[in-house]
């Protein structure tokens, strides 16, 4: 059974939790905190996730989506390896975390998580940054309904839930009519429904 470490509400542990529901995986939830000695001992950075699984620990979003995914493969949350696909997969997964949320993650280090005298106003590149990348992901979504035509995955979590991190981040008037039905779309899965409340349960 797999442990995931996250802070209880909304967060990138969500996607992990989302990618556990859609697997249809047992899994525990442990609520902590960035400064917490559990946490700690997983990840030196204090940072969430951190996924367990046996002698396996795993921190970044990404690697704890696949690996859910890879463990659990008749849920089909992740192309086959060494198939053109899978390479799509690992493009879009990548272009997730560098590209679309690193605008919204540096505007909230400057906003909360940095020392006061290190935050500056940044929402000008933070805006421009996202645009540019919001541009590019719609171009690649064109009219499908999952970010590969195989049918949905763990980079359709990633995208979902970083698009909803735009709006509560005041960038949602960013995205164009089709980003914001295919993020509610996905949102709308239940299996997102039931890894919130897991999480709310858990504080």
């Amino acid at each position: 059974m797999m442990t995931l470490y996250g802070f209880g509400r909304p967060s990138r542990a969500s996607r992990v939790a989302w990618a556990l529901e859609e697997a249809g995986a047992e899994w525990d939830y442990v609520a902590t905190t960035p400064r917490a000695a559990d946490l700690l001992a997983l990840n030196p950075l204090g940072k969430m996730p951190a996924l367990v699984d046996g002698e396996l620990i795993l921190t970044e979003s990404v690697a704890c989506c696949s690996w859910v995914a890879t463990q659990n493969p008749d849920a089909g949350l992740i192309p086959e390896a060494g198939t053109p696909e899978r390479a799509r997969y690992d493009r879009f997964c990548s272009f997730v975390t560098t590209e679309l949320e690193q605008p919204l993650w540096t505007k909230a280090k400057h906003t909360f998580v940095l020392p006061e005298a290190l935050r500056v106003d940044v929402r000008p590149a933070v805006v421009w940054e996202f645009e540019r990348a919001v541009a590019a992901l719609s171009a690649w979504l064109g009219d499908r309904e999952t970010l590969l035509a195989s049918g949905f995955s763990c980079a359709d979590i990633l995208c979902a839930h970083t698009l909803a991190w735009a709006e509560t981040a005041g960038l949602g008037d960013h995205l164009p009519e089709a980003l914001v039905s295919y993020r509610q779309r996905h949102l709308s899965r239940p299996a997102f429904g039931r890894a919130l409340a897991r999480e709310a349960s858990a504080q």
